[in-house]
């Protein structure tokens, strides 16, 4: 994947929710095909923390469920870094292997989204 598309009320909404969830970290799971985010999953972060996310393990299969109900792909992890740049964390990196999906991580701090893929090093890719 080289890029993702993420639609401007898409990007309204998760920018929102994440402005919520201060001072914590919010996290969504995003569905859709191929490159492109059609529908969101907003989830709790059952850590409470400004600085990690968790998705439980319900909401995961909740969500894989509901992708499968729409007939659509997980093509996404979102998360906010609510104090700090949108670039991945070394816990991001870590967790990055076991879902190797599109990473779009929204900074509190400059408003902005910036997507990420893990191949052989993290890859920062155009979000359209």
């Amino acid at each position: 994947m080289q890029k993702i598309t993420i639609s401007e009320s898409d990007k309204k909404i998760l920018s929102e929710y994440s402005e919520n969830q201060k001072p914590n970290e919010s996290c969504a799971i995003l569905f859709g095909k191929n490159d492109t985010v059609s529908d969101l999953f907003l989830t709790e972060n059952i850590e409470e923390s400004p600085v990690n996310f968790t998705i439980s393990n319900e909401q995961l299969i909740e969500g894989y469920k509901m992708a499968e109900e729409k007939n659509l792909d997980v093509v996404g992890i979102f998360h906010s870094h609510p104090d700090s740049d949108a670039f991945p964390s070394n816990t991001d990196k870590k967790f990055m292997q076991s879902n190797p999906v599109v990473w779009i991580i929204y900074s509190g701090i400059n408003k902005n989204f910036r997507a990420f893929i893990l191949e052989s090093d993290i890859i920062e890719i155009p979000i359209e």
